[in-house]
């Protein structure tokens, strides 16, 4: 491609080119290890990735929506003073929940205004402790509580795939860039799958770590059940490797065992739980049905061990989840002029929220039983998976990803909420009881043109599991 080359020809099923920011500069097509690898043969430099980041950025943006706010000059200015750690001189964001010095944190709400922060988060320290250039924060919907990275009064999010379709929420502004090839990696979290699941949308690689293996993010702490944990997502299984190890150099997580860099796959053949439809009853779509089956098969020829498998869950799971999504649209709106603005009017808080909020403002006198079934449920589940199984397999999301305005914030509560819970079927268990997860790109597309993922759960701080089958089943798609 010419340097102005920013999308592929249409392709052969009739789906709409995709947006791609691949070109002949500095970043070419190579991921985090090999621009690391040419950053230390001294075939490019950190700023040449930063300054080519940046220009892609500015080429696609304006048909994915994906950019909050951009630093680009101060990016490349601190590219070219120099940065230390083991990814120094890889460009990448920050998702615009995370508190970074100097810019605001608009959490992806219309209802405050909030100036520039004075401190980094926990999180955003250990990130850029690994080296790596910053040029601005990515788009998120409103408090991160949508599975569609959708506004009432702003332009969506668009899938770099097909842009009449979701990248996904929450992270959505961070995979749509990551997919489209303008930066290699980008920082993303997960309450309930939001890393997963846009990962799964754009066809990425999306870790949701074991919760305290990365610095406790700033919003999770302060919750009764702490569901978020920060990550990144990426277009290769040894890019999100690269990045754990470095995030683990940068800072120890003291009650989990080290994962240490995992560079390919393991020896050990696996136990494998498959798991097809969710366990709160959500039956799951045939091109959905399909990838995951079609993944258990590759399992099997490898030498794993596959049966399928039922979870038990309490069948109240679902509902007090949704409950507790409220609990979160209401302290949002509670605290929102301490924490984010002063100005902060919760009556500008998007559809979505205010039913949330307003649902759990009629049954908030349930908090304590919802807290403790919460905790119950996800740990006797997990409790179950890890006793029979090393591994499971299941889908990310119950369906394709849906065209944009289906998961909109204007669509009316009643009905978006049933559309969520009918989507977000598999991820939230790995919140609440804390374990980590991997969402991988399945072996095909749909029709429309768009990626399908599929997941694989594992036991408490075993990352290195995960990795180790990502890397086999990376392998086996060529």
């Amino acid at each position: 491609m010419t340097a102005a080359d920013t999308s592929v020809s249409p392709a052969e099923d009739g789906a709409p080119a995709p947006v791609l920011a691949f070109r002949d500069d500095a970043l070419g097509a190579d991921d985090v290890v090999g621009l690391l690898a040419r950053l230390k043969a001294g075939e490019v430099s950190a700023e040449e990735l930063a300054r080519a980041a940046a220009e892609r950025i500015r080429a696609v943006d304006g048909r994915l929506n994906a950019m909050q706010t951009a630093v680009f000059e101060a990016g490349i200015a601190s590219a070219r003073a120099g940065t230390r750690g083991p990814l120094a001189g890889i460009p990448t964001l920050v998702k615009d929940n995370t508190t970074y010095a100097g810019l605001p944190t608009g959490n992806g709400t219309a209802a405050a205004a909030p100036g520039p922060a004075t401190r980094h988060a926990p999180f955003t320290r250990q990130f850029t402790a690994t080296g790596m250039t910053v040029l601005g924060k990515t788009r998120l919907p409103e408090f991160g509580f949508n599975a569609s990275t959708e506004f009432e009064d702003a332009e969506p999010v668009r899938n770099p795939w097909n842009t009449a379709f979701s990248a996904g929420g929450s992270s959505g502004g961070s995979a749509a860039l990551v997919a489209a090839g303008a930066v290699p990696i980008a920082h993303a979290n997960d309450g309930g799958g939001s890393i997963r699941i846009p990962a799964a949308c754009c066809g990425l690689v999306g870790l949701k770590p074991t919760r305290g293996r990365m610095a406790a993010n700033e919003t999770g702490r302060g919750l009764p059940i702490d569901v978020v944990v920060d990550g990144a997502v990426t277009r290769s299984v040894r890019d999100t490797a690269a990045f754990l190890a470095a995030a683990e150099q940068a800072r120890r997580a003291a009650k989990l065992p080290p994962v240490g860099r995992v560079e390919g796959p393991g020896e050990r053949r696996l136990r494998v739980g498959l798991l097809l439809d969710s366990p709160t009853g959500t039956v799951t779509d045939d091109a959905t049905r399909a990838a995951v089956t079609a993944t258990a098969t590759v399992l099997e020829g490898l030498g794993h061990r596959v049966e399928e498998y039922r979870m038990p869950l309490d069948a109240r799971f679902e509902e007090d989840f949704v409950t507790y999504w409220g609990l979160l649209a209401f302290l949002a709106g509670a605290t929102g002029k301490l924490l984010m603005d002063r100005r902060f009017d919760r009556r500008r808080m998007d559809g979505l929220s205010r039913g949330l909020r307003e649902r759990y403002l009629r049954q908030w006198h349930t908090t304590p039983a919802v807290l403790r079934r919460l905790r119950r449920a996800a740990r006797e589940a997990y409790e179950d998976s890890a006793a029979r199984y090393d591994v499971v397999l299941s889908p990310v999301l119950a369906h394709t990803t849906p065209r944009l305005g289906h998961l909109s914030p204007s669509v009316p509560f009643p009905e978006l909420i049933t559309r969520l819970r009918t989507y977000v079927a598999f991820t939230p268990i790995n919140n609440v009881c804390g374990s980590p997860a991997i969402s991988l790109p399945g072996p095909a597309r749909t029709p429309d043109g768009l990626p399908v993922g599929v997941m694989l759960s594992g036991r408490d701080g075993e990352e290195r599991t995960l990795l180790e089958v990502a890397y086999e089943l990376e392998a086996s798609r060529g």
